[in-house]
């Protein structure tokens, strides 16, 4: 290990960003700008030594519960936004190849003629040899969020932690942006997350995580540079742990 990744707070570790992250300001779709960005972060956290795995959601292109609200059948929603995750870690994985990262995309649902298939095995052979994975197609199977993709494969590659990147710094008692009076946290129990409801993630994630006594950290995604600094131990955020 080298000296730079010997100071790092964390050292392998698990970044769930949401599809939304990936369409910045627009409505729909990717935004190049914005992936070029992140993946500016992804680099900034590798080139410091830290093995890095990433879950990419795909609520920018199409969501299940969305779909099935709509009438269609959820299975069938769900798998199509499954295969929106793979549109989404492709690009992520041709931005980072732009900036000399190389990257690994995995699917849960095999298509081999677009990435490669999840095998743990394989997936912990890349991190080991210094290359980002970023995995796609969520777990594989219907009524399952992202996040909890992002939670079970943080367990798999036996992740320091899960990163949930967000829009705000943390987690607040209520949305900080229509809420100015909204309560910061700065640390809670994964029984606090569950009882308040504060919907960080999902029921199913939140309770993965408990089990398997991996914390989930909170932060803002969109300050450049902030994935080094949680590395570092030095960006807000909010940590969700045992008690």
């Amino acid at each position: 290990m080298s000296e730079q990744a010997s100071q790092l707070k964390y050292k392998r570790l698990l970044l769930k960003l949401s599809g939304e992250a990936l369409m910045g300001q627009k409505g729909y779709g990717i935004d190049t700008d914005v992936v070029a960005r992140l993946a500016g972060d992804i680099k900034q956290g590798a080139d410091a030594g830290c093995e890095l795995a990433v879950v990419v959601g795909g609520g920018n292109i199409f969501r299940g519960l969305q779909g099935a609200a709509a009438g269609m059948d959820r299975a069938n929603a769900d798998y199509m936004g499954m295969l929106a995750t793979v549109m989404n870690a492709l690009a992520l994985q041709g931005a980072m190849s732009q900036l000399g990262v190389d990257g690994r995309v995995l699917s849960a649902i095999p298509m081999p003629t677009v990435c490669e298939s999840f095998v743990r095995p394989k997936a912990l052979s890349h991190l080991e040899q210094g290359r980002v994975v970023i995995f796609a197609a969520g777990t594989g199977n219907p009524f399952f969020t992202t996040d909890t993709a992002a939670t079970l494969r943080a367990v798999e590659m036996g992740c320091d932690a899960v990163v949930k990147a967000t829009q705000v710094d943390g987690v607040y008692s209520a949305d900080p942006k229509k809420e100015p009076n909204a309560e910061r946290y700065e640390r809670l129990s994964y029984e606090e997350v569950l009882a308040r409801d504060l919907r960080v993630m999902d029921g199913a994630a939140i309770a993965l995580a408990r089990d398997n006594a991996l914390p989930v950290i909170v932060c803002s995604i969109d300050e450049p540079g902030n994935l080094l600094k949680l590395l570092k131990g030095e960006a807000r955020s909010t940590v969700i742990a045992g008690e």
